[in-house]
């Protein structure tokens, strides 16, 4: 264990805090809220974006990039957006410093106000629709599918880095169609791809549903989302994918003539995911020893130790560590060799069981004798001696295994840690004792969502799509209630 680094018992969001900077993935910057994301934690979030990338290229996206000012007077054509993000926004208001004329430094210049205010984009509807308008006459123009990887601004004052900063990185897609049903299918479509994303790429189980009307994005009909569940019983929105109907088409005066030659307002949809997913990945595998990655999201999948004493061990060893790096990297493994001679190697077992390095390849003089290697495994600590020439068929078994095991590590949690209650009193318990999914009637009113919220912080996370037909009593009001939706205090 890193030292002075906290066990998630002992407290859990100094665990969390202590694994974001030990295991060196980001730390706070001199603007208040913000983080600078380190090499580590950036290849990190590359990994994610190229998995992401690939999946929306294959779904037949294709990526822009739109401006990051947008006009004070686009927020206030649509009504519910702008009433949503009103308070998070950063506003430039000048565009030019000056010398103090008292020679205390520097300050903005008064006479460089800008004739309208540019909010520092917080989420992109409103700069991409006024753009679409000049794209779109035609139901021959349709659909678009468009998607940017961008950052935004959102001046969060209670920040955790990667959870919630005031400026983090992000994919929004953002799509156009010419018939609800289209832009419906292009929404469940995405909030699949983010599915699959976080089970099969993240190793991580979500839950799949709509939100209610209290926790719907800003603008949308209707949003879906993902939600996990963390270690410490809380959930987490993993991804949301909203339908937009025809209101920014409405807001920004957005028509096509169909194929009927009527004039008509274009659908659509927007989805998107952010950095937080990095502190998903933090908070759902790691453990008392640091991070822990999933195969498929580690920058360095293998890292290759050499045990020497000597000059001429370390020639020997490093050579066939060489050849044993180069044969990986053949496979498309991706292998760190560290033979750095400035730190022994039981400081670099732990600073890469810390950084969650999947596979840890050890190799002395006696393993080059006796053509063998020593393996780790991260997820069990598990460790085994075996002939070098099985090096390759062994490594892509335990990334395959590590991947799953994983997987089903946080599926056992999270079934573990969801229960159907019925009774107030045990609402509010298991909430306390550790949270979890809480699985309970609602009567599908705005007010008993918010006074569930108010005296016990936990929110509706989703309205699940196949809840079974199970017609019971609200868990607060004890009105008449239509089926269960989830519960859990969130991040």
């Amino acid at each position: 264990m890193a030292k002075g680094f906290s066990t998630r018992e002992e407290n859990y969001s100094k665990w969390y805090n202590d694994i974001v900077q030990k295991a060196g993935l980001a730390e706070n910057s001199a603007v208040r809220g913000c983080m600078v994301i380190k090499p580590y934690g950036y290849a990190i979030w590359e990994k994610m974006q190229a998995g992401l990338d690939k999946m929306f290229k294959d779904t037949g996206h294709s990526n822009a990039y739109f401006p990051i000012f947008i006009p004070k007077s686009f927020f206030s054509r649509e009504a519910a957006h702008v009433e949503g993000f009103a308070k998070e926004c950063a506003v430039v208001t000048h565009y030019r410093l000056k010398n103090d004329p008292d020679g205390s430094g520097i300050i903005v210049d008064p006479d460089a106000k800008l004739e309208e205010e540019l909010i520092i984009r917080p989420t992109s509807e409103t700069i991409i629709w006024d753009t679409y308008r000049n794209w779109i006459q035609s139901y021959r123009d349709l659909p678009i599918l468009v998607n940017q990887w961008a950052n935004v601004v959102r001046w969060e004052m209670r920040t955790r880095m990667f959870l919630r900063t005031a400026e983090f990185l992000w994919q929004e897609g953002h799509t156009a169609h010419a018939t609800r049903e289209e832009a419906m299918e292009e929404t469940y479509r995405m909030l699949d791809v983010y599915a699959d994303f976080a089970e099969n790429h993240m190793a991580i189980p979500v839950l799949k549903g709509v939100k209610s009307e209290n926790e719907r994005f800003a603008g949308a009909e209707e949003t879906f989302c993902i939600e996990a569940l963390m270690q410490d019983g809380k959930a987490l929105q993993a991804g949301t994918s909203h339908f937009l109907g025809q209101n920014f088409a409405r807001a920004f005066d957005v028509k096509f003539t169909s194929r009927e030659g009527r004039l008509e307002y274009v659908w659509a949809t927007s989805w998107g995911v952010s950095t937080r997913l990095v502190g998903a990945l933090i908070m759902a595998h790691s453990d008392d020893r640091g991070l822990v990655l999933p195969p498929r999201l580690a920058p360095i999948q293998v890292v290759i130790v050499p045990i020497y004493k000597n000059g001429e061990e370390y020639q020997k060893v490093c050579a066939k560590a060489r050849e044993i790096r180069d044969a990986l990297q053949r496979m498309g493994v991706l292998v760190k060799l560290d033979d750095r001679d400035t730190y022994k190697p039981g400081w670099k077992f732990n600073e890469y069981e810390f950084k969650g390095v999947p596979i840890r390849v050890a190799i002395g003089p006696r393993d080059v004798d006796n053509d063998t290697l020593e393996l780790a495994r991260r997820d069990t600590l598990a460790k085994e001696v075996i002939p070098a020439g099985q090096l390759g068929q062994v490594v892509e078994a335990w990334l395959a295994s590590i991947q799953e095991t994983l997987y089903k590590r946080a599926l056992s949690f999270r079934e573990n840690n969801t229960r159907e209650v019925d009774n107030w009193e045990e609402f509010k318990q298991i909430l306390d004792a550790g949270g979890g999914f809480i699985m309970a009637h609602w009567d599908g009113t705005a007010e008993t969502e918010q006074k569930i919220k108010e005296e016990t912080r936990a929110t509706i996370r989703l309205i699940p799509f196949r809840r079974k037909e199970e017609p019971g009593r609200c868990v607060y009001s004890g009105k008449p209630s239509a089926g269960r939706v989830v519960f859990a205090r969130a991040y």
